[in-house]
């Protein structure tokens, strides 16, 4: 890390000696799509001797991970498009220019807009910190964000993900779930259940399904409506069917619940109760609650049917998401 410091300000002597080009301010976006070469090369030299600012008392002491940045895309200093520690931090001129212990209490005057919570100054308010990251990250799939719940919330870019560290752990589906489970408690609670997707063995993680930076649809789902979302992976529950099952095509989660059920797959309740929420319990219907005296086909502690001792609608609805048999009116193929 001391390398890197001292190399980042022999590089910025030499191309302050070396280059007569006036500097060029572009802090906080990218050059114009028409500049060539020669300014493009200006560009990067002066976020060079911008970073060299910083690095002479930002080194490899400080507490939290400095350097490690230029591990990162956003420290690759080849790239004119890269930005400064002042595209981010902004000017900061008087955390600059003050002399050390010359501030109010002893201290430095807090730089233009400060990332970390629980440092040495207040950390910015949460709308300074996202747009200075939206300055460069804007539409894509983060055109919803605002107004989208985080934002409404309070919720920075900072706050999940890590710009200084060589790996940001929202950025891999191993380890993105456990950043979303710091303030979704429940959620995190619900995957340790019997059936839930293959979160803990890495397979699947939330912005499989969100798009925590904002939706059109509810619940911050990727789509817009949680069906769509879902057929994403369950393809083959889309359809169109010859006989829909409506509950199943308006909405997945009238049955099902996403992060984890004591009920498999993914099930809000066991049959037949989960079914007679809709459906009412009809006589002489396999999934009627039966006593002994009342079981169909015959006397008191005869046998029954495999259907009513399970008590399974599925058992013979199979179908259940819709069928396209010319007898699956009541989902039976």
């Amino acid at each position: 890390m001391n390398n890197i410091r001292k190399a980042l300000g022999v590089l910025a002597l030499l191309f302050g000696a070396a280059s007569t080009a006036p500097a060029l301010a572009a802090p906080n976006n990218l050059p114009e799509l028409g500049a060539g070469p020669a300014a493009k090369a200006a560009i990067a030299q002066d976020k060079l001797r911008k970073d060299a600012v910083c690095t002479r008392c930002h080194d490899e002491t400080e507490q939290a991970p400095i350097l490690s940045l230029y591990q990162t895309k956003h420290g690759v200093r080849g790239d004119a498009r890269t930005p400064s520690c002042q595209s981010c931090h902004g000017e900061s001129d008087a955390h600059v220019k003050a002399p050390s212990g010359g501030g109010t209490g002893g201290k430095r005057p807090p730089p233009d807009v400060q990332f970390k919570k629980g440092g040495a100054y207040p950390v910015s308010h949460d709308k300074a910190r996202g747009q200075t990251c939206l300055t460069c990250h804007d539409g894509g799939n983060r055109t919803h964000w605002d107004g989208a719940q985080h934002d409404r919330s309070g919720v920075a870019c900072n706050d999940c993900h890590q710009v200084h560290k060589p790996k940001d752990r929202m950025l891999a589906k191993a380890t993105q779930p456990e950043v979303c489970y710091t303030c979704h408690k429940k959620q995190r609670a619900e995957t340790h259940r019997v059936s839930t997707h293959p979160i803990d063995a890495g397979k699947v993680t939330c912005s499989d399904c969100h798009n925590p930076h904002g939706s059109t649809g509810e619940k911050l789902v990727k789509k817009n409506n949680v069906n769509e979302t879902c057929f994403s992976c369950h393809a083959e529950k889309r359809g169109p069917f010859l006989w829909q099952h409506t509950s199943a095509n308006d909405d997945c989660m009238n049955c099902h619940t996403p992060h984890g059920s004591t009920v498999s797959p993914l099930l809000k309740a066991r049959g037949p109760w989960l079914c007679q929420q809709c459906h009412g319990e009809v006589a002489q219907h396999p999934g009627a609650i039966y006593s002994g005296a009342s079981i169909p086909g015959g006397p008191q502690g005869a046998q029954p049917p495999s259907q009513i001792a399970f008590r399974g609608c599925v058992n013979c609805h199979n179908a259940i998401h819709g069928s396209n048999h010319p007898a699956g009116r009541s989902f039976l193929r």
